[in-house]
């Protein structure tokens, strides 16, 4: 838990090549190890290098217990799905909204944005919409796949809504959250200002 702490501290402060050692040194120390490799992840994707970033999430997914399997998936598909390698990322989505329980409304929600996203047909949109919103995990990042499905369907309203609220959370959030979360960031504001364009 020490190391974790120092984890954070390096990453809060943005220095994430040594927040990136601090967690495969965590790793190594067979305690929480999908924890750590999710960690080490986060901290190469925000140091730049994704290969690395994704070969961490592989490897957390692999070594955690089957009930953080699909949240290790998740995030995998996430970052693919941010790096616009929406293949990949509509493979390990599907294999976390197979798995996930609790989470499954988020999961199958992301899923059917990543496949909007490759240019795939995607059924019942409104209903992966409606269970995302009644659901806890539709709080939080489920406003920003609510968000992104929303301006999809062509329901500018409602995405502004979501999104805005995703980025008010975020931008309140503590500083390791919202490092984090800046490609979200980015991507949510982006599509804000498009509909303000419009």
């Amino acid at each position: 838990m020490l190391l974790r702490q120092l984890y954070l501290s390096r990453f809060e402060a943005r220095r994430f090549h040594e927040a990136h050692d601090i967690a495969v040194q965590a790793s190594l120390l067979e305690v929480m190890t999908d924890v750590m490799l999710q960690d080490a992840a986060r901290a190469a994707l925000a140091g730049g290098d994704l290969d690395g970033s994704l070969a961490h999430l592989r490897a957390a997914a692999r070594r955690s217990p089957a009930s953080r399997r699909p949240f290790h998936l998740w995030t995998l598909g996430g970052t693919l799905f941010l790096a616009h390698r929406y293949v990949e990322a509509i493979a390990a989505l599907t294999r976390a909204t197979r798995w996930g329980t609790r989470d499954k409304p988020l999961y199958r929600a992301h899923l059917a944005l990543a496949r909007i996203a490759g240019g795939e047909p995607v059924k019942d949109m409104q209903e992966t919409i409606d269970q995302l919103a009644q659901a806890p995990c539709g709080q939080g990042y489920g406003r920003f796949v609510l968000g992104h499905l929303a301006y999809a369907a062509g329901e500018w309203a409602a995405a502004k809504r979501y999104l805005e609220a995703f980025v008010r959370r975020t931008e309140a959030s503590r500083p390791a959250m919202s490092v984090a979360l800046e490609p979200e960031m980015r991507m949510a504001k982006g599509t804000l200002a498009k509909m303000s364009a419009n």
